[in-house]
């Protein structure tokens, strides 16, 4: 595989336990460092939630994942963004990642907006001088001056995730990582979202988008794949100018 990836995944499962009301990421991710070798087999309670992924994204590509839920989509974004590691296998990360899954995640509802942009931006990788310089543009994004110096306490879930994204879309990061919410707000603010992210991509950003809506997986990806119960296949191939350098 080529050194210019962005992301390489070889040879990756992911194993869960049934019967685990808190996984043990820690311990067992820990362990499982020094155990990637061979295929491991599955013990009583335990499911595979991805089995043998390979993957390549190179700056300035999308693709696209969709299937039911629980087939493995959002367990691939957590393995790139670091939230947990493989049972065997290797994920390979050149660059910072900006993880669009749980917008606002780190916000601290009785600070403003503007404080939250500084917090929410450092967590995600940004200076504080990065910060300031775009903190004017990412308020007239979301769409929020008007609140942006208000509690966001007093902020409705969908101005959450309005101030999430745009602070997310706005950091330096070379990689992002789309579950399920380009679909923020009204459709006025749905399009200006979709318009950010081919930006995103015609920059030179890699970008993973997971979602429901084919639609929306055929204006952004240059290819689509289908998961089911951990297993990954090319559902469908654009013909479009994008070049899809993958191997699932």
């Amino acid at each position: 595989m080529s050194s210019d990836s962005l992301i390489e995944l070889k040879g990756v499962w992911k194993k869960y336990n049934y019967r685990e009301t808190f996984h043990r990421s820690i311990r067992e991710d820990i362990f499982n460092i020094f155990r990637r070798t061979r295929r491991e087999e599955l013990q009583d309670g335990e499911f595979w939630a991805l089995s043998d992924v390979n993957l390549r994204l190179s700056g300035g590509e999308c693709i696209g994942f969709y299937g039911p839920n629980g087939a493995g989509k959002s367990t691939i974004l957590k393995l790139i963004a670091s939230v947990t590691y493989p049972t065997m296998g290797e994920v390979i990360i050149r660059g910072v990642v900006a993880p669009l899954i749980e917008l606002g995640a780190g916000f601290h509802l009785d600070l403003t907006g503007r404080e939250n942009i500084y917090i929410n931006g450092a967590i995600i990788g940004m200076t504080i001088r990065e910060i300031r310089e775009k903190i004017d543009s990412i308020i007239e994004f979301s769409e929020l001056s008007d609140f942006i110096d208000m509690p966001i306490k007093k902020y409705s879930s969908g101005m959450h995730l309005r101030l999430g994204f745009s602070i997310a879309v706005y950091s330096s990061a070379e990689i992002f990582l789309f579950d399920e919410i380009l679909t923020v707000g009204d459709e006025d603010f749905q399009l200006k979202c979709l318009e950010r992210a081919r930006w995103l991509r015609n920059n030179g950003r890699a970008i993973i988008i997971v979602s429901h809506d084919k639609k929306l997986l055929n204006e952004m990806s240059g290819t689509i794949y289908h998961i089911n119960k951990g297993i990954v296949s090319t559902e469908d191939v654009k013909a479009s100018g994008d070049t899809a350098h993958h191997n699932i």
